[in-house]
C-alpha cells in the first residue's frame, strides 16, 4: 500500500506540473475513489464467499454434455470465446443456472489470436482529447478500470509490460508525452506504473536493437500483457467451477422457439455427430465473427452487422526485442500502428487490419507478413538483418466490427460494443476488446435478465478470481522445484500458466530418468511444456491434438515447426487418455498438420521460397550440383532422407529417431520426401537469401557433403516459417 501511496504522489505531482493544482486534486481524488471501490467489492466478494478456492473437481466432459441435454437453464451462451465465456462466468456467479457450448474449443477463434495486450487504448484517448468526444473518454476510461482489474484476478497470466515509444523528432518529444501522461492521469487509482521519458543513450540501453540514427529519446508507457487463450480457458473454467455447464465442440444448428420466443437451441456434438436439444428461458449469442449466422436463424432476413477484418501477427527469435520492454510504432507507412512485444519468451509483432471474410480457418498472407518486416525494419538498427526466414509462425486472427443495429444509420461501425435484443428476446454482444470483456460481459447478462425477467442481482465479477489466481504467489514456482523435482523453467512456466493449479499439473508428470530433474519430460526440448500438461488438458476439456498445441500450450503460436515435431508426442498422450485406436490417431495428427499449414503459416514457407528466383552465382551453383549428384544415390535425379541416411551411417554417423522425425517434417510435407536438382537449388537459394530459415534438410545433407567449416554463417532461428 504504501508504495501505491507513492506511485500516487509522484503521477499528483506530473499532473500538477502539468495541469494546474486543479488536476492533482482531481487525481489524487480518483485513487482515493478507487482504493473505496475495491474495498467496497472485496468485502462483497467475502461475504458471498465467491472469491474462496474453489475444491470440488471438475465435472467431466461426458457430465456436461449429459446435463445440456437433460437440464433447464436460466441462460444458455453461444460462444466459448473471452466474451462467451465471460457471459457464463457472470451468470453464474449471480446464481443462475447457465449452460454455455462452443463450435470448435474455447478460445479457438479470435480470442487466441490477439496482440496479447490488455490495455485502455492510448490512441483512442488521443481521439478523445483532440476531438473533446466524452463517449470516447468514457470507453478509455471503462477500458484503464478493466485492465487493472484483469491484472489484480489473474496475476499468474497478466503482467504490466513497459512500452517505448521512440522519438525521431524533437516536437514529438512534448507532445507524445502530454499524451502518455493524460493515459496515466485518467488511469486515477487503475494506473499500473508511471510513464517516462529516455534519453537516446538511456533507451538504446534498454532497447539495443533500435535505429540509432537521428534519435532524440523515448517515452516509455505501460500497459498489460497476458497469455490470452489460457486466460480465456481460465474464464471458463472459472465458470464451470460456479456451477455452468460448459462444453466445447458442440454446435449451435437451429435455435429453438416457443410462442415466438427463443427458449434454446439444437445443437451437434462435434466429435460424435449426436444431436440433442438444450432448453433455456434466455439465449445469448456471443460468437465474434459469427454473430449473423445466428442472428439469421433467429431471422433470416435480419441485416448482417458485423464487418470482419484480418489481423496478421508473426513470431520472431528472441534476439529482436529485450525480455521486458516492447515497441510501438504509431504511424507506420500506411498509418497503422505496430507492436512489437516480448512475449513467451520471443517476440510478436503485429498487428494488420484489413477486410476479409468470416472463416473458420483465417490464415496469415504473405503481403501482411512482408508488410510487418517492412515496418520492423524502418526501427531496428541495421546490425540487425531481418530476414523473412526468422518468421517463426505467423496467424490471423479476425476483428468483428460491428454497426449498431438499434441504429437508424447503419453504415457506421460502432467504436465499442454492440448489445440487442432481438423480437424473439434473443441477446447479441457483438464488437468491443478483450480488455473490457467483463464489462461487457455484465452489461449482456443485465440485458439478458431484464429481457427473460429472471430476477437476479447484479453482476459479482469485479474482483472475482479466476481459476489459479486464489493463492498464486510469485515465488510459488520455486515451491514445484523443491517439492515435485521439476527444472526451474518448467516451474516458472507451469506457475505462471496454472497458477496454484500448478501443483495438480505437476502431480501428473512422470519420471524423466535423469538425476535432474526427476520429472516432467519435456514434449520438444526447445520449450518448457510438459507431458503432465496434455493429461491436464484432457481434464480441462480438451478433445483433439489442435485444442493442445494450439491453446493448452502455446506451441503451434510460438513456432510451428516446433509444434509439429511434438505433435506426435502430443498425440500419443491424448491417446493414452482419451483411448484413441491408430485410425484415430493418424486423424488427429493429419488435422493438426492441416491446422498448422492453413492458419499457422507453414504453408507460406513453401510458398514464400518458391516465388523467388534462384539467385546462385555461376561458382555456387556448380558446387551445389557436384553435392547434389554425390547425394543421388543411384543417378534417380532426386536426393532422399533415406540417401542421407545410408551415406552418413557408411561414415559411422546414426541418425537419431529425433533426427529423422526433423527431417521429416522438413522435407515430407514440402517436398514429398525428396528434391530433385531445381528444388535443391530453389532451397539454397533462398537460405542464402533468408526468405526462409535454414533447412534441416539441407544441412544434413552439406554435413554429409563436407566438414562444417568452422563460423560459417547459421540462416536459422530456431525454424522459422
Amino acid at each position: 500500500m504504501a508504495s501505491k501511496w507513492r506511485k500516487a504522489f509522484k503521477l499528483g505531482a506530473a499532473a500538477a506540473v502539468a495541469g494546474g493544482s486543479g488536476v492533482a486534486l482531481v487525481y489524487m481524488s480518483s485513487v482515493v475513489n478507487a482504493d473505496r471501490k475495491k474495498e467496497q467489492t472485496q468485502k462483497k466478494l467475502a461475504a458471498t464467499g465467491l472469491n474462496k478456492r474453489p475444491s470440488k473437481p471438475l465435472p467431466s466432459r461426458a457430465e456436461q454434455l449429459s446435463s445440456l441435454a437433460s437440464d433447464e437453464f436460466d441462460v444458455l451462451i453461444i460462444g466459448g470465446g473471452a466474451t462467451g465465456s465471460g457471459c457464463a462466468l457472470d451468470a453464474a456467479s449471480r446464481g443462475l443456472k447457465t449452460a454455455m457450448v462452443e463450435y470448435d474449443d474455447f478460445s479457438s477463434g479470435t480470442s487466441s489470436r490477439s496482440t496479447k495486450l490488455i490495455h485502455g487504448g492510448v490512441r483512442y484517448l488521443q481521439k478523445a482529447i483532440m476531438n473533446l468526444d466524452i463517449e470516447q473518454y468514457r470507453m478509455v476510461k471503462e477500458a484503464l478500470h478493466e485492465r487493472a482489474n484483469l491484472l489484480e484476478i489473474a496475476p499468474h497470466l497478466s503482467f504490466p509490460l513497459p512500452i517505448m515509444l521512440p522519438v525521431y523528432k524533437w516536437w514529438q518529444l512534448p507532445y507524445f508525452w502530454a499524451g502518455i501522461k493524460a493515459y496515466d492521469l485518467v488511469s486515477g487509482g487503475d494506473c499500473l506504473k508511471s510513464s517516462y521519458i529516455l534519453s537516446k543513450s538511456r533507451a538504446l540501453e534498454l532497447f539495443p536493437m533500435l535505429k540509432k540514427n537521428e534519435l532524440k529519446g523515448a517515452i516509455v508507457y505501460y500497459d498489460g500483457m497476458h497469455n490470452d487463450a489460457r486466460m480465456n480457458i481460465s474464464i471458463a473454467i472459472s465458470a464451470a467451477r460456479l456451477g455452468a455447464t460448459v462444453a466445447n465442440h458442440v454446435k449451435v444448428v437451429d435455435l429453438i422457439k416457443t410462442e415466438g420466443v427463443v427458449s434454446g437451441a439444437r445443437v451437434r456434438n462435434q466429435l460424435t455427430g449426436e444431436e440433442f436439444n438444450i432448453k433455456a428461458k434466455s439465449v445469448i449469442n456471443a460468437t465474434g465473427p459469427f454473430t449473423d449466422s445466428i442472428r439469421k436463424m433467429d431471422d433470416g432476413e435480419t441485416r448482417d452487422i458485423v464487418c470482419p477484418s484480418a489481423g496478421i501477427h508473426i513470431m520472431l527469435p528472441d534476439y529482436y526485442s529485450p525480455s521486458n520492454m516492447g515497441l510501438l510504432d504509431p504511424a507506420t507507412s500506411d498509418g497503422r500502428v505496430i507492436f512489437f512485444l516480448p512475449w513467451q519468451g520471443l517476440t510478436i509483432a503485429g498487428t494488420t487490419d484489413t477486410p476479409c471474410p468470416v472463416t473458420n480457418s483465417p490464415g496469415p498472407s504473405e503481403s501482411d507478413i512482408q508488410f510487418i518486416l517492412s515496418e520492423v525494419k524502418n526501427y531496428l538498427t541495421p546490425d540487425i538483418d531481418v530476414r523473412r526466414g526468422d518468421v517463426l509462425s505467423a496467424w490471423a486472427g479476425i476483428r468483428p466490427l460491428v454497426k449498431d443495429p438499434n441504429a437508424g444509420d447503419t453504415a457506421s461501425l460502432v467504436r465499442n460494443h454492440v448489445v440487442h435484443v432481438s423480437d424473439s428476446k434473443l441477446v447479441t454482444i457483438a464488437g468491443g476488446k478483450w480488455t473490457t470483456y467483463r464489462a461487457m460481459a455484465s452489461e449482456t447478462v443485465d440485458t439478458a435478465v431484464e429481457a427473460a425477467e429472471l430476477g437476479a442481482g447484479p453482476s459479482m465479477t469485479d474482483g472475482l478470481m479466476l481459476e489459479g489466481a486464489h493463492t498464486w504467489a510469485p515465488t510459488m514456482f520455486i515451491r514445484l522445484v523443491q517439492d515435485l523435482g521439476v527444472d526451474t523453467a518448467v516451474a516458472q512456466h507451469l506457475s505462471d500458466t496454472y497458477g496454484d493449479r500448478a501443483f495438480s499439473v505437476g502431480k501428473l508428470a512422470g519420471l524423466t530418468g535423469q538425476r535432474w530433474p526427476i520429472v516432467g519430460r519435456r514434449i520438444h526440448q526447445e520449450f518448457p511444456y510438459i507431458d503432465a500438461e496434455v493429461r491436464y488438458a484432457v481434464k480441462e476439456y480438451a478433445a483433439t491434438a489442435v485444442d493442445v498445441i494450439a491453446r493448452r500450450l502455446r506451441i503451434s503460436f510460438l513456432n510451428v515447426q516446433a509444434a509439429e515435431e511434438a505433435l506426435p508426442v502430443v498425440v500419443s498422450i491424448m491417446a493414452d487418455e482419451l483411448g484413441w485406436d491408430k485410425e484415430e490417431q493418424d486423424r488427429q495428427t493429419e488435422d493438426a498438420m492441416e491446422f498448422l499449414r492453413m492458419q499457422m503459416g507453414k504453408d507460406l514457407n513453401r510458398a514464400s521460397r518458391d516465388n523467388i528466383p534462384v539467385s546462385l552465382t555461376k561458382t555456387e551453383i556448380a558446387e551445389y550440383v557436384k553435392r547434389f549428384n554425390a547425394l543421388d544415390d543411384g543417378k534417380k535425379g532426386y536426393i532422399s532422407i533415406n540417401d542421407i541416411r545410408k551415406s552418413l551411417k557408411s561414415q559411422g554417423v546414426i541418425l537419431t529417431n529425433e533426427d529423422v522425425s526433423a527431417l521429416m517434417a522438413t522435407v515430407s510435407v514440402e517436398t514429398h520426401g525428396s528434391l530433385d536438382l531445381p528444388e535443391f537449388l530453389q532451397m539454397m537459394s533462398a537460405i542464402k537469401s533468408g526468405t526462409v530459415s535454414h533447412s534441416r534438410f539441407a544441412k544434413m545433407a552439406e554435413m554429409d557433403y563436407k566438414a562444417k567449416k568452422y563460423g560459417e554463417h547459421m540462416e536459422r532461428s530456431g525454424g522459422g516459417v
